[in-house]
């Protein structure tokens, strides 16, 4: 979940590290620090919190040098200190064997590690796991072996996942990168070279971009020279990619946020996943890869699996399946899917969701998965070269481009038109409807997406309401139950109201007991074949004093009252409507969470990309 950026440059390299350290920030933001080596040995800056902080240490006392390595943090083992910041150095400082690590991942095995190196008279200065690892380079060091071969040693008997960037004060111009379960890019500059948990970090030294598969390790050298050697030890080449986003998307522009700005281009962004995907009265199944017309043939179930945000995503695409598909679907929650024993009957498609492509639970799920009997596996990602990605049998990218927000929005949106170009692909492949009518409502969607977001304003000031309440209620039913969930999931994660969710059918199985004046409940009325029944339960909380606040469509009819807040929103196809709603609940907890004064863009205790379990 950490942020890791490294460089091997002509230049001194304390403001490359400091920038891609701020583009990472989103990954972790409890500590920060970086390693460069300068005057013969490796100096260190730490710091608590944020890494403005650091980059006030650096402006009082910087570190020249041609080559380092940073790191930003998301706290797992060990609390937010200066202490457990990295880098971790191993050997004094005029040890020419002196060892720095930055490291993302956990070390599973720590604990035992640590106490053999005790015994052999290490010291630990952290509470974290990642300092094991300083201590093993420098063990193997003591012994001649080079920093890149000591690497390759240690990393052997390291369990859990990892990205590693290490130095040596004994090998100056050198960084060595190691990636098992977790992201790590190479840059490629011009006689330049440079390492990265994403490619947003590098953005403002290259474009070309190397990603590391698993077991890989690599090693920097002046000049650029970049060595990598695969799991087994075998020198590979690994191809160069070009980044297929302008730079200007990882910054926030003329929003306040990065969650707004990503608000504000979901229009845009959904326009870009239907690209070159659609016919003139169908989906083009080969959207998905040469081999998907065969494998959504054989295709007699779906199981989905994800996290968080993306979780929600499949549960709408659970109701899409199974109306217009017509296929069963379950969708699990991935953290808890490879602890049991999930049956798997013959015919079913493995489908993952994830926008980094790099979340482990997510991936784990993949690899236990492959073990299984399913058909096939496809993943419905946001990041081309990811692990997810290569992984799986085939994919679909979202096409969202980069998000830096940590509450999701543009990829939950992308996520859910790949879900229903899938949903139209399965029922095409099996000779069934075609959907013309959701095609052409596809067509308009960004259009009409757009629509919505000019109600802003109006939203905002619907936001007022919320300013001094503690909890709130989502309802929704069919379809816009998951909508629900990710509503109440956005106004937690970024405003830390606790919030709920239910089907609005359940209000009287329980949660009717918590409604009273002080809990606004939200609700979303799209003109669908349960708005009748929704107009019901929603009678049931005016009734008990609850303050109602609805997004409904514009041809339901359903007017403000004393009681009741109603925003109307465009007529949109029903398949669709759970996409167009989920954009008013975003703006809601955007707005609510300004008001409350949170750290929208980097919510506390929360991080972009999970990365570990």
């Amino acid at each position: 979940m950490c942020g890791i950026v490294a460089a091997v440059a002509q230049r001194n390299v304390q403001e490359i590290l400091l920038e891609g350290l701020k583009r990472l920030e989103y990954r972790g933001y409890d500590s920060a620090g970086m390693t460069v080596f300068s005057d013969g040995v490796l100096t260190r800056r730490r710091a608590l919190g944020k890494v403005a902080a650091l980059a006030a240490q650096l402006e009082a006392s910087a570190l020249p040098g041609f080559s380092g390595i940073a790191h930003t943090r998301w706290a797992t083992h060990g609390k937010p200190s200066e202490a457990n910041a990295h880098p971790h150095h191993s050997g004094s400082h005029i040890d020419e064997n002196q060892v720095a690590v930055v490291h993302n991942g956990i070390i599973e095995n720590y604990e035992n590690i640590k106490d053999n190196l005790q015994r052999n008279g290490y010291a630990f200065n952290s509470e974290t796991d990642t300092e094991v690892i300083a201590h093993l380079l420098s063990e193997k060091l003591n012994d001649g072996l080079t920093l890149f071969d000591a690497t390759q040693q240690i990393v052997n008997g390291l369990g859990g996942a990892y990205a590693l960037g290490v130095m040596s004060a004994k090998e100056p111009g050198v960084v060595v990168g190691a990636r098992q379960g977790s992201p790590l890019v190479i840059g490629v500059g011009i006689n330049e070279a440079f390492l990265a948990s994403d490619p947003l970090a590098l953005l403002p030294v290259t474009d070309r971009f190397i990603y590391l598969e698993e077991g890989d390790l690599v090693e920097l050298r002046e000049e650029g020279v970049i060595h990598i050697v695969d799991r087994h030890g075998n020198r590979v080449e690994r191809p160069i990619h070009t980044f297929e986003h302008g730079d200007g998307a990882a910054s926030k522009g003329e929003y306040r946020h990065y969650m707004l700005k990503e608000i504000f281009e979901q229009p845009k962004v959904i326009e870009a996943a239907l690209e070159g995907r659609l016919s003139a009265q169908s989906v083009l199944v080969e959207s998905f890869g040469p081999d998907a017309l065969a494998l959504f043939q054989r295709t007699r179930q779906v199981h989905i699996i994800a996290c968080g945000t993306s979780y929600h995503a499949g549960l709408v695409a659970r109701y899409w399946l199974e109306r217009y598909a017509g296929v069963p679907v379950q969708v699990e929650v991935a953290s808890e899917y490879r602890y049991r024993h999930p049956v798997v009957p013959e015919g079913t498609l493995f489908v993952s969701l994830s926008q980094s492509g790099e979340t482990a639970d997510t991936l784990a799920a993949l690899r236990f998965a492959k073990t299984l009997n399913y058909v096939g596996t496809l993943a419905i990602c946001n990041v081309p070269g990811s692990s997810l990605v290569r992984e799986s049998d085939i994919t679909l990218m979202t096409r969202a481009g980069p998000e830096i927000g940590v509450a999701s929005t543009k990829a939950f949106t992308t996520q859910l038109v790949a879900l229903m170009l899938l949903t139209l692909s399965v029922s095409k492949a099996k000779g069934q409807a075609e959907y013309p009518d959701i095609i052409a409502a596809l067509r308009t969607l960004p259009e009409v997406c757009q629509r919505v977001l000019a109600l802003d304003s109006q939203i905002e000031a619907l936001s007022q309401a919320f300013a001094e309440k503690h909890h709130a209620l989502f309802l929704g039913r069919g379809a816009h139950y998951p909508i629900a969930l990710e509503g109440a999931l956005k106004l937690k994660e970024i405003s830390y109201i606790h919030a709920e969710a239910y089907p609005a059918g359940e209000l009287k199985h329980g949660p009717l007991a918590l409604v009273d004046s002080e809990m606004p409940v939200i609700s979303v009325a799209p003109n669908d074949d349960l708005l009748e029944k929704l107009k019901s339960n929603l009678q049931e909380v005016r009734a008990r004093g609850g303050q109602l606040f609805v997004f409904a469509d514009e041809s339901v009819g359903m007017d403000a009252q004393e009681d009741i807040r109603v925003l109307t929103l465009p007529h949109v196809h029903e398949a669709l409507a759970p996409l167009l709603y989920t954009l008013p609940l975003q703006l809601l907890s955007y707005h609510v969470a300004v008001l409350k004064g949170t750290d929208v863009d980097q919510p506390r205790n929360l991080a972009k990309s999970v990365t570990v379990e």
